[in-house]
């Protein structure tokens, strides 16, 4: 289900979602992709995750959400009620930090692709806990346009990352160390979007 830019979509648009799923038990809802939804609350959400179709949901896209930033606690409670969820994107929420992103990979083990573009609070502490959380599972980490994490953090999440094959970063912000790992690991490190890429 994706629904960028839809300006009048709120809660009730959810709680219809989560509703249908109680009389639809097989058409689950595998991927919930939400784009500037600035009428969506914390609530609408936290419903949502409450039910079949969000525990379900293994592919979450809130980008340029401003009910990330509204509402701390709120990414923790969305991994925690939704243990299938592999794929996330949290790209361009700019006041996103490390505390909050350390909160919410605690209970989101399992993550194959995460897309942080242009979440320019964030340093190499979110590195850090993705590594510490899902240093063994994840494949695809976006983390182009985050000045605030440095090349150094870039190079020790890559050489670690045991399953880690692109990670999607400015040209500018490569280093020969990073390149040299990259080869050594048969790794795709760029700053073009990884071909048939979820989002």
């Amino acid at each position: 289900l994706d629904l960028r830019l839809p300006l009048d979509l709120h809660n009730d648009h959810l709680l219809a979602i989560g509703a249908d799923s109680v009389h639809n038990a097989t058409h689950g809802l595998a991927s919930l992709r939400l784009q500037s939804c600035v009428l969506i609350t914390g609530d609408g959400l936290r419903s949502l995750a409450r039910t079949a179709a969000g525990a379900g949901i293994e592919e979450l896209a809130l980008v340029s959400c401003d009910v990330v930033e509204r509402e701390p606690g709120l990414l923790t409670f969305l991994s925690q009620s939704m243990p299938r969820l592999r794929r996330l994107n949290l790209s361009y929420n700019e006041t996103l930090n490390d505390k909050v992103i350390g909160a919410m990979l605690s209970s989101c083990r399992n993550l194959i692709d995460i897309r942080l573009r242009g979440c320019r609070g964030l340093t190499g502490g979110s590195l850090l806990s993705l590594l510490r959380h899902c240093g063994q599972s994840l494949e695809i980490l976006d983390i182009s346009r985050c000045p605030g994490i440095a090349v150094g953090n870039v190079e020790l999440f890559a050489q670690r990352a045991a399953r880690l094959n692109h990670v999607i970063i400015e040209e500018s912000a490569m280093s020969e160390e990073l390149k040299a790992i990259a080869q050594k690991k048969g790794m795709k490190v760029g700053s073009l979007p990884c071909e048939g890429g979820p989002f």
